[in-house]
């Protein structure tokens, strides 16, 4: 069994739309980056290919290749799985941490769970998603940042 850890942060702005677990949640701001700017899955992404000791999405997916310019994180979430499944392993399960202020989560994590566990060909079951707030600390407490931290376990196949 492999372990992966991914962490991933993202300013908040005016403009974009707030795109988390790839569901667009309905929010005065969004996160700004060179993709979607999805933090949840950009989190899950590195944590995987961290198990699989392939690096990380800045390296299989760099921040100035146009081919990547506003693409959805729910396809390099796909490109990684297909990455780690190309070397002979395969995921087990997801746990992760969302980190921020607002808007509320709970009526939009089923979603973000079944876009997940499609993308990572899991049972939903194998997909947990938590979030919490920072007590109003820090450039995530006062609302200009979203953060999240995920954990995985891959597996050799036989």
């Amino acid at each position: 069994m492999k372990i992966g850890f991914g962490y991933d942060i993202h300013r908040l702005i005016e403009g974009r739309r707030l795109i988390l677990g790839g569901v667009e949640i309905p929010y005065i701001k969004g996160l700004d980056g060179y993709s979607d700017a999805d933090v949840l899955l950009h989190a899950i992404c590195d944590a995987v290919l961290g198990a699989a000791g392939k690096d990380d999405i800045g390296v299989h997916f760099p921040n100035n290749d146009p081919e990547f310019k506003g693409i959805s994180s729910v396809e390099l979430l796909k490109r990684v799985a297909a990455i780690v499944r190309n070397e002979g392993l395969t995921i087990i399960n997801v746990d992760s941490t969302l980190v921020l202020e607002e808007p509320k989560l709970m009526p939009f994590k089923k979603r973000m769970r079944e876009n997940i566990s499609r993308a990572l060909g899991l049972p939903e079951d194998s997909v947990n998603i938590k979030a919490t707030t920072q007590e109003g600390v820090g450039a995530i407490g006062r609302g200009e940042a979203v953060a999240a931290y995920a954990v995985v376990s891959l597996e050799r196949v036989k």
